[in-house]
């Protein structure tokens, strides 16, 4: 029998252990022959991210030993880190940021040391010329984060110093060669634009002696995004762009001719947040493997179809979907299952997991069970959002009581929140505390139209659905209005400070590395990297013509008018959000009588990697909501809170 007890309190087998176990995973899958090979990520390493490969029979072996961690700091998000030419693996390493070659055992770096540290970093590795790798190389040319140039360079195999292939624009990725050898295409774009606002494909000949000719636009431009290409033979390419206001799937021509192969009013394509992302993979006669929403999907051009796969696997990374014989592969996950390799047969429809679940994952009444909502803006939108109720068997709430909730708060913004199984949420679930993760205006998934609700909005729109969320759930019984939380990392971050600052429908927030001063964030103040330098110029308006907005929605303009107590959590190392923003607004909360923690990590970027880290941080989160929401929390270590 179930014991009664308040949301909160509930004894939960999910740890932040388990949690931080499971917070490393597969990504950036590739074939190697008849071989699937892919990087993981270790917390448990220090955060280390490996290069495996699948063994016959069940097994997977390294490619690579410690210490070499197979990562890079492109964009500060990173790209795609390896690929295999003629036997060789390629790799780029986090610890000095050069690209290396190893075989037969041997390792030997291909790029020069950099003068400076993080001086030079390459990315998005891909097989060029004969004897060579293409990759994008970004460069610090100046003292500011944002005094970077970037360029396709060929990296010669034997040794040789690198060359470049392209430059003149901002931003590249997809460098590709055509199967004959006579073309190369790739992708562009230029500041202030984002790469999910507008890209150019671009295509030029090529040489004997490998250098590129004249490069001339075949699709895109400033309102079409184009966020991955592959050729299908010496004359076409496969992309995916979006000038009906959906990513689906073209065939374009060298001619300069474009084609829909499936209109559909679904998202086949995504963010390029990470260089090298991918959502369709072709299988032949007409047919492709997609990523369509989210799920996978086969897409048959002889008569426009999208036909969902193993829709039990709802969530598919774009970091790895790669045509195998009888089918595809990928990384997948759904509402019980941590994200893991998978195989799946596209005739039948059924799946075989090539990478365990974690160890410690409780049994599937522990986990919650996602409800896929739709909610309604002040303005009238739709508002979609995800809602796991507290589950645990063991225990039931006292009658009448409603259950604290936890409003989460996806980064981006330009990013989204899923159903896929995530045990941070399952140990607050299983603890009696619900979450809802909403997918606010400006969230990627549902069209440009939606995805623009966000342009000059940021700190309105986001704050204000995710107010509506929480306020419906209140309304309806679902959620204690006098315990209601906000929580997120990065945009999310800022989401949060706004909504705890600028509302008073939060007791609490959990900031993590946020942004929270936007004049000085943005390339004004030079406080972020390049990538993102001009991202605000969308967001909010372009600076300083719109300086007064700036201000107003900075969180850090509002610090006095805090609606209950705040926890920052943050990288020391982080150059996207550094914590020169986070010092400041602690800075400002000393005396002020307004209970507030600020944990520092040390070794921690954009997020936290190390087990140690994803462990101190959710106890510290857990403590903070029970001394908040009045309740106790004896399995984890109190957090000392200031005033």
């Amino acid at each position: 029998m179930a014991q009664i007890s308040a949301g909160g309190t509930w004894t939960s087998p999910v740890s932040a252990a388990d949690v931080a176990s499971a917070g490393g995973g597969a990504q950036w899958l590739a074939t190697v022959g008849d071989e699937l090979w892919w990087a993981e990520a270790r917390p448990a390493e220090g955060g280390r991210v490996a290069l495996v490969r699948a063994l016959p029979g069940g097994a997977v072996e390294d490619v690579l030993p410690a210490p070499w961690n197979v990562r890079n700091r492109v964009h500060e998000y990173g790209g795609r880190p390896w690929v295999v030419v003629d036997g060789t693996v390629i790799f780029t390493h986090w610890a000095d940021q050069r690209v290396y070659a190893s075989a037969a055992g041997e390792v030997r770096p291909l790029t020069p040391e950099p003068a400076t540290p993080q001086g030079v970093r390459y990315g998005d590795l891909r097989p060029g010329r004969a004897g060579e790798v293409w990759a994008v190389r970004e460069r610090s040319t100046g003292p500011r984060r944002t005094d970077i140039s970037r360029e396709l360079v060929a990296i010669p195999l034997a040794g040789r110093p690198e060359r470049v292939l392209v430059e003149g624009h901002r931003f590249f990725t997809a460098p590709q060669l055509s199967p004959d050898g006579a073309h190369a295409a790739w992708l562009a774009w230029d500041h202030p634009a984002m790469p999910w606002d507008g890209t150019q494909l671009f295509v030029a000949p090529v040489g004997a002696d490998g250098v590129f000719g004249a490069a001339r636009v075949l699709a895109g431009g400033p309102d079409v995004a184009v966020c991955q290409l592959e050729w299908e033979t010496p004359d076409r390419l496969l992309a995916l762009l979006d000038p009906d206001g959906w990513w689906n799937l073209h065939r374009v021509g060298l001619d300069g001719s474009v084609v829909n192969l499936a209109p559909v009013e679904q998202e086949i394509g995504g963010a390029l947040w990470k260089l090298g992302a991918s959502w369709f993979a072709p299988l032949g006669g007409g047919r492709h493997a997609v990523l369509a929403s989210g799920g996978l999907a086969v897409l048959d051009e002889r008569d426009g179809s999208v036909t969902p796969v193993a829709g039990e696997l709802s969530v598919w990374s774009a970091s790895g979907l790669a045509a195998v014989p009888g089918g595809v592969a990928g990384i997948a996950g759904g509402a019980a299952l941590e994200s893991a390799v998978v195989r799946v047969d596209l005739e039948t429809g059924t799946w075989t997991a090539l990478t365990p679940q974690p160890a410690h994952l409780p049994a599937a009444e522990y986990l919650p069970v996602p409800q896929e909502r739709v909610f309604t803006a002040a303005d009238g939108s739709r508002i979609p959002a995800f809602v796991f109720a507290p589950r645990n068997p063991d225990f039931t709430a006292p009658e009448g009581e409603r259950p604290p909730y936890l409003v989460h708060v996806h980064g981006g913004p330009t990013g989204r929140s899923d159903a896929a199984l995530d045990l941070t949420i399952a140990y607050f679930t299983s603890r009696g505390i619900g979450v809802v993760a909403v997918n606010y205006g400006g969230s990627t998934g549902y069209g440009r139209v939606f995805r623009e609700r966000l342009r000059e909005q940021w700190g309105v729109v986001d704050v204000g659905d995710c107010v509506a969320v929480a306020e419906a759930l209140v309304a309806e019984g679902a959620a204690d209005g006098a315990r209601l939380g906000i929580r997120g990392g990065s945009a999310g971050g800022f989401t949060s400070a706004a909504s705890i600052t600028m509302t008073r429908t939060y007791a609490a927030a959990t900031v993590k590395f946020p942004i929270l001063d936007l004049a000085t964030w943005t390339g004004a103040g030079g406080e972020t990297h390049d990538f993102e330098s001009q991202y605000l110029d969308g967001l909010v308006g372009p600076y300083p013509e719109t300086a007064e907005r700036y201000r107003e929605r900075s969180p850090i303009t509002h610090a006095g008018s805090l609606a209950g107590p705040v926890l920052f959590l943050q990288g020391l190392e982080d150059q996207i959000c550094p914590p020169e923003q986070a010092d400041r607004f602690v800075a400002g909360l000393a005396g002020s009588g307004v209970e507030h923690a600020y944990l520092r990590f040390p070794g921690e970027q954009h997020g936290f990697r190390r087990a140690e880290t994803i462990v101190t941080a959710l106890e510290a989160e857990l403590s903070f909501y029970g001394q908040v929401f009045g309740f106790a929390t004896p399995d984890v270590a109190k957090l000392e809170l200031s005033r």
